[in-house]
């Protein structure tokens, strides 16, 4: 049913696939704020990705762990470059793939793969659970991680089952350039004209409270995220909410952790009042 969100105002906080996101959100008459979080641009260096695509098609892995889906495609996109994608793709067929949540899944389908295992917590602490439950001895890993994070842990897991982990990173964060965008978003939240904010990845709230704190406003975050309903995508977002002594109000049914319940769940929370706009 269409429109269940017209006239509310929903906050997304813009990542890697908030595009589609913003769009779910407007199909069904809401009036979204978008509030880009960063940046997402190529490596700098584009030599350790080109290295790794290569060897990736001359000595392909024995299995693969994608940690997002922004990642697989800005290598295909890296390898498209160098006149490789279809070499690429085709070493990508026979590694067991490992995806870290549906999003990586996504990407492998849009080049016409699939994850052969898909962990139900799409965390680092999530794949680490499963992997060890694989036989990965004297394994070759190719491991696509993420930037600012530390993956020590995983890629020492992976070691630790007597496997070699060969990690890329295919893309870096810029921050600096969204800041504004965020302080826009507190203000708008803590002067009570946003009807929720919905989150879909735990980053976004770190970059929310990094930004505030780095700004003087955490008192004014706090303030709107007291005022505005917080809506949850799962589990990983609201244990980071809940690290912050903070809450969602609004949250999946039936453990349906993905952008349309979410959107659901949004539409019957908000409907028991009206838009703010209209009060």
């Amino acid at each position: 049913m269409s429109d269940r969100l017209h006239g509310y105002r929903i906050l997304i906080l813009e990542t890697r696939e908030e595009a589609q996101f913003s769009k779910l959100l407007a199909e069904q008459g809401a009036d979204v704020l978008q509030c880009p979080m960063f940046a997402i641009n190529d490596a700098p260096d584009p030599a350790p990705v080109e290295a790794w695509i290569r060897g990736a098609i001359e000595h392909p892995f024995d299995d693969l762990v994608l940690l997002t889906g922004e990642g697989l495609r800005r290598l295909v996109k890296a390898a498209r470059k160098i006149a490789l994608d279809q070499e690429f793709v085709a070493a990508l067929k026979g590694p067991r793939k490992f995806a870290r949540g549906p999003k990586p899944g996504r990407a492998l389908r849009e080049i016409g793969l699939e994850p052969q295992v898909t962990t139900e917590k799409p965390t680092s602490e999530g794949i680490i659970e499963m992997l060890s439950r694989a036989d990965l001895k004297g394994h070759c890993v190719g491991v696509q991680l993420y930037p600012d994070k530390d993956h020590g842990a995983l890629l020492g897991a992976i070691t630790a089952q007597g496997a070699t982990a060969i990690p890329v990173t295919p893309y870096v964060y810029d921050a600096r350039a969204a800041d504004s965008h965020i302080v826009t978003a507190i203000e708008e939240m803590a002067e009570g004209r946003v009807d929720a904010i919905a989150l879909t990845n735990l980053g976004q709230i770190r970059r929310l409270i990094d930004v505030a704190r780095g700004r003087g406003l955490e008192t004014r975050l706090r303030e709107g995220l007291t005022k505005t309903p917080i809506a949850s995508v799962g589990p990983a977002v609201s244990d980071e909410l809940a690290s912050h002594g903070l809450s969602a109000a609004i949250y999946p049914a039936n453990d349906a952790f993905f952008m349309k319940p979410l959107i659901s769940a949004m539409a019957t929370a908000l409907a028991k009042s009206p838009p703010r706009t209209a009060r």
